[in-house]
């Protein structure tokens, strides 16, 4: 059984998005769709870490607000290219705990439409350029 969602037009009425959340003989999915087909102006946005606007690491200890704040800042990121997180397509996360997987997808499901999620990798790492960062989100989207 093939799992879609519906999809995003642009203004002129033309298809932007297209989620195969499940295609057939695919395995089950957690937040994320197996394929994503998209078109249109495409936006890259480099990994992103737990720092505010001064360069400062947000949450140390805290895996939740370190989450939070990478999304905040790929909102930021994405508003200055005229889109937001409804056109995130790609989500590529790196963490260096597994054990905060749960805070991972419970921010992400305040931030990501979760009847259209986008296409996702996760991997952990031992290390991110900032030894107190415990998450590292790039992400690609269409406009």
């Amino acid at each position: 059984m093939m799992i879609t969602a519906p999809t995003p037009f642009d203004l002129r009425g033309n298809l932007v998005q297209e989620h195969h959340i499940r295609p057939d003989g695919m395995p089950p999915v957690n937040g994320y769709s197996h394929v994503v087909v998209f078109s249109g102006r495409t936006v890259a946005v480099s990994g992103q870490l737990p720092l505010d606007r001064d360069g400062q690491v947000v949450g140390v200890d805290d895996p939740e607000a370190q989450i939070t704040q990478v999304f905040e800042n790929l909102v930021t990121a994405l508003a200055s290219a005229g889109a937001g997180m409804e056109h995130v397509v790609k989500l590529t996360v790196y963490l260096t705990d597994l054990a905060d997987l749960p805070f991972f997808r419970q921010v992400r499901d305040r931030y990501l439409p979760v009847e259209r999620p986008p296409a996702s990798s996760l991997v952990q790492v031992s290390a991110l350029v900032h030894p107190a960062c415990r998450v590292e989100i790039d992400a690609l989207a269409a406009v």
